[in-house]
């Protein structure tokens, strides 16, 4: 079993000694503990600091690329390194380090495919009671979207298993913390949560400027998901109340022309004209929708699949089947295959990508 601690890092030269000292080297089930940095356009001493400690996997982007992205790029290269589970902290050093075992043992166990750390936001002194109120408005909506009873979904210090993170496609470009619970939920992986405490702030958030982009952006990632896997919770709801903001004023228009008092109503007519097509519209787009989310559905599960190739499968979910030798000669013909297939070369905008399995 083998567990990769991936820390994302934007100049963080200053606190990523403490990250990197506070990370467990032994936990129990576990064979071994990988530290892995993503460097996500540092211009400081960040990689630098992270070799003197010790670290021998990186991923360095040449530029900027945002969390989402560096979530991901941090995921591929742990599951080709032969990750079975990864935890996913921050270079500020604000989440508790030492709770990496709490977090691998539900997954260890059996008992969950992804832990997230609730960071009792109504506890953190340095958050203001606006910021709490909306933290809970937050997780509430993400909830009600996932069908699920997390009481930090923006909570960034999380363990995945390799299962998990076969079925979890990352799209945004801003935070995938909302989304990946979002797409779990609805996918039915068992997700849960144990309470941790964070350490002292070190310094603002780089992910947004204030408060309220942090809102908008994270509307927008909900909005979308929801769209992804419901949309006829928006779609549905938004045509129905424009199909009955049109039908009222034709019914007044009506009632109006039996009195006799038509003519000078018209208004209503073109009100209501302009609601019901609003509503044919979204209904229509409900249709389309709702056949880009079977048709995604049947992306993912390939997507799934190729994984499976590419890394392996998860040994926590492995079909003893497999295991037989059927099953072997079956995996090492896919092996086989995949030797003959052409390898894509490395994406444009890393300078480098090194480590040892």
């Amino acid at each position: 079993m083998k567990v990769f601690v991936q820390v994302p890092c934007l100049n963080e030269e200053a606190t990523l000694p403490l990250v990197l000292e506070t990370i467990p080297r032994e936990i129990p089930g576990v064979d071994e503990v990988e530290i892995l940095i993503i460097d996500d356009g540092s211009t400081d001493r960040t990689v630098e600091v992270a070799k003197e400690h010790g670290v021998k996997h990186f991923v360095l982007h040449s530029r900027n690329m945002g969390l989402a992205r560096s979530f991901r790029d941090g995921v591929d290269y742990a599951l080709s390194h032969g990750a079975d589970i990864v935890v996913n902290t921050d270079g500020d050093n604000q989440y508790p380090q030492e709770r990496i075992g709490d977090l691998v043992t539900p997954i260890v166990e059996g008992r969950a495919d992804i832990v997230i750390a609730d960071r009792q936001t109504s506890k953190i002194a340095h958050f203001s009671r606006f910021k709490k109120l909306m933290q809970n408005v937050g997780s509430r909506v993400v909830n009600a979207a996932a069908e699920t009873k997390l009481p930090d979904a923006a909570s960034g210090f999380r363990a995945y298993s390799k299962a998990a993170l076969y079925r979890l496609n990352i799209v945004t470009q801003f935070s995938y913390c909302m989304e990946t619970i979002i797409q779990a939920g609805n996918k039915r992986l068992r997700i849960e949560s144990i309470p941790v405490t964070t350490n002292p702030k070190t310094r603002e958030s780089r992910l947004f400027k204030n408060i309220w982009q942090h809102m908008f952006k994270s509307g927008l990632a909900i909005t979308r998901s929801f769209l992804m896997f419901k949309p006829y919770v928006i779609l549905g709801w938004l045509g129905g109340i424009m199909m009955l903001a049109g039908l009222i004023p034709f019914i007044r228009f009506f009632i109006f022309w039996l009195q006799g008092e038509g003519a000078g109503n018209i208004q209503s007519l073109i009100f209501g004209s302009a609601m019901l097509v609003g509503g044919l519209l979204s209904l229509a787009l409900l249709v389309i929708a709702d056949l880009l989310r079977t048709n995604r559905v049947l992306i993912e599960d390939q997507l799934e699949r190729i994984k499976e190739i590419q890394f392996g499968l998860d040994p926590m979910t492995d079909d003893p089947q497999a295991r037989t030798p059927d099953g072997l000669m079956e995996q090492q013909r896919a092996l086989e295959a995949r030797r003959d297939i052409p390898q894509v070369a490395p994406m444009a905008d890393k300078r480098q990508t090194e480590g040892h399995s």
